[in-house]
């Protein structure tokens, strides 16, 4: 009887330890996994001012009235540029992320919304998607002072007027990804990971 409870104590241990050496093996195969998908941040094109340089100015007509001074130095609020198009099915998925960003960072940041092309079509746009609780401006000079190539693209420039983060967003995270960028004082999330590492 002591020899089959010795041998059941045996078989436990030793499926005790090849658990173990799985559970060891499992939890390296998750860094790993971890390092290859790490997180995705704005992509940021190599064109256009870089991160850290001044933003240049304008003020812009906005387009339900008015003027928008863009970058220059001696802002207390930081500015979110986002460039979009009435026909961008991504920018249009992005609308409702703004909305919650200009909502939640509205104690030190402005949302605006940019964009170039005919007038009526983004006036259109602009009352068909709600859009009055945005800055709105359309100005071909801006894009092309940013060199912005591709749709949706974002600028965040700071209250000293210069650039702290741009680059291409699609997702939420994409977007975030600047603001992080800008309290870590790094050019982007990949910058700060290949610090990192």
């Amino acid at each position: 009887m002591t020899d089959a409870l010795v041998v059941s104590n045996v078989l436990l241990w030793a499926v005790i330890l090849v658990l173990l050496v799985m559970v060891l093996g499992l939890a390296r195969q998750i860094g790993i996994l971890y390092e290859r998908v790490a997180p995705m941040g704005a992509l940021m094109l190599d064109s256009g001012p870089k991160v850290g340089e001044p933003a240049p100015a304008f003020a812009l007509e906005a387009i339900s009235g008015g003027t928008i001074a863009v970058g220059g130095a001696g802002k207390t609020r930081s500015q979110l540029l986002f460039f979009l198009s009435p026909t961008c099915p991504v920018c249009k998925k992005l609308l409702p992320i703004l909305r919650s960003v200009q909502h939640s960072e509205r104690a030190w940041l402005d949302v605006l919304l940019a964009s170039d092309g005919d007038r009526a079509e983004h006036l259109a746009y602009y009352r068909n998607a709600k859009l009055a609780d945005f800055q709105y401006v359309l100005s071909a000079d801006l894009g092309m002072a940013l060199k912005v190539g591709r749709l949706p693209y974002a600028v965040l420039i700071d209250e000293d007027g210069r650039i702290r983060a741009k680059g291409l967003v699609n997702s939420r995270e994409q977007l975030e990804s600047l603001f992080t960028a800008k309290e870590l004082g790094v050019a982007s999330v990949q910058e700060f990971l290949d610090q990192r590492a």
